[in-house]
């Protein structure tokens, strides 16, 4: 069948508000350079790092939580750093999660390549690049996949065997790579971790992966959550205003923040491993420096990704060792929606995208 010349995308058009994200049907169909493939995309998801994104939350001029501009945009962020990687190019295509299917190749490729499902790995180090630190991200630095079509280098879309659906797929790729990120970095074992922010995408899907490891959880969340996380594994639950227990935890995975980060430090024991993706709380952190040193602790900012990273979550994909946390999903013309009902945290897990 022959591609359309056009096809329906959502463009991010600056930082600011929901008003900022544009639904068209004439925006041309990429092709494939050299050493990519183009996919037709099926399913796509929100996360944190879209809003964050949208609304400039990374620009250091911003110091409060990621929720309460979200609606309407931080007054003040800069475009020069309104990018988790500085300035972004707009307008811009988002979407870090993707499934879909390969349509076309681009020189370099092995056509055999044409027909197969795939998942696309969001964070990754562009070819191009001389910088070993240099980082791109699927709709944050190259556009992604709240569109029709898209391109990625060869080697980031990656074949998967799965009877899940394409939206339940979908849901894996930037919330489950964050969270085996951080438990990689951590190089967690069937020890006492606590995780914050355990409802959201990249918490559920902790809470998952640290029991694969044999982990004994505690998951920090809302009452109304408690059980549902305990069905995904969560071996004990804390409510968010709960006082946390002392020297209690071998490794904590953080993706709040904010004004109790002191108490987490307390709460890990003596040569604890501390793991930040997030700062959903706000960013502005209080350390005391006297915890750190006397308990022998380590802490570790997580982001960039090892390549085994997503090798290894396919795996586990494709053996049935974890399973989507779909909350819902919207269709892509209805991104606003989406994004606003993502930001009432009223959900546990993802909120899917169908793409038309």
């Amino acid at each position: 069948m022959a591609r359309p010349e056009m096809m329906k995308a959502v463009l991010l058009t600056g930082h600011g508000g929901l008003d900022r994200l544009e639904f068209r049907d004439d925006i041309p169909v990429p092709e494939p350079a050299a050493g990519e493939v183009l996919i037709r995309v099926r399913a796509s998801a929100v996360n944190n790092t879209d809003v964050n994104t949208r609304t400039g939350w990374y620009s250091k001029v911003v110091r409060g939580d990621t929720n309460s501009a979200a609606t309407a945009g931080y007054d003040g962020a800069s475009d020069a750093d309104g990018g988790w990687s500085g300035a972004l190019s707009f307008p811009r295509i988002q979407g870090a999660d993707c499934c879909g299917e390969i349509v076309a190749v681009g020189r370099e490729v092995d056509p055999g390549r044409v027909g197969q499902r795939v998942i696309v790995r969001p964070m990754y180090q562009p070819k191009a690049s001389d910088d070993p630190h240099a980082l791109f991200t699927f709709g944050s630095e190259v556009d992604g996949a709240f569109a029709q079509f898209a391109v990625i280098e060869t080697e980031h879309a990656i074949a998967v065997d799965s009877a899940l659906t394409d939206l339940e797929l979908a849901s894996f790729p930037c919330a489950f790579s964050t969270a085996e990120g951080m438990i990689q970095r951590a190089d967690l074992r069937a020890e006492r971790v606590l995780i914050t922010g355990a409802s959201g995408g990249v918490g559920s899907a902790a809470i998952q992966l640290a029991k694969r490891r044999g982990a004994h959880v505690t998951a920090v969340t809302s009452l109304s959550k408690a059980e549902a996380l305990r069905d995904l594994g969560a071996d004990a639950t804390l409510a968010r205003d709960d006082a946390l227990p002392t020297d209690a935890f071998d490794v904590v995975l953080d993706l709040v923040g904010g004004g109790r980060w002191p108490d987490l430090l307390e709460a890990l024991n003596v040569r604890g491993r501390y793991v930040t993706s997030g700062a959903i709380a706000g960013p502005i952190v209080e350390l005391d420096l006297r915890t750190l040193y006397l308990k022998d602790q380590t802490l570790i900012g997580s982001t960039r990704q090892d390549p085994r990273v997503f090798a290894d979550l396919v795996g586990y994909i494709e053996r049935g060792e974890i399973r989507p946390v779909l909350a819902g999903s919207y269709p892509l013309h209805e991104i606003r929606s989406a994004q606003a009902a993502f930001l009432e945290k009223g959900h546990i897990g993802k909120i899917g995208l169908h793409i038309p």
